[in-house]
């Protein structure tokens, strides 16, 4: 028999799927604003998007995204600071098309 505290209701569900799951969205949408030190993005994400990511994930996430060639980083002053490139933008611009079609549809 499952106990209620193991089954998660289908708005938390969606929460998760649409925030740690999907982190590169939040980093790409704030490096989309300005260029940021790998340090200030989980800060950030939980002030500008109100959850809390995990203390390694967002690191491993830039560093997929990087090779991936949505961010492109250099050192300044000996810390290493994210932008978004090209193809970083073009990624940004279809999920927001796609959130807003699948917004329109529900």
């Amino acid at each position: 028999m499952t106990s209620t505290r193991e089954i998660m209701l289908p708005l938390e569900r969606l929460k998760k799927s649409n925030t740690a799951g999907n982190l590169w969205l939040y980093i790409l949408s704030l490096l989309e604003k300005r260029p940021l030190y790998g340090w200030e993005i989980p800060t950030l994400i939980e002030k500008e998007f109100n959850f809390k990511p995990g203390r390694i994930t967002p690191y491993r996430v830039l560093y997929r995204l990087e090779a991936q060639g949505f961010v492109k980083s250099q050192l300044e002053k000996r810390r290493r600071v994210y932008k978004i490139t090209q193809k970083g933008q073009e990624q940004i611009k279809k999920a927001k098309l796609f959130y807003r079609w699948i917004l329109g549809k529900i």
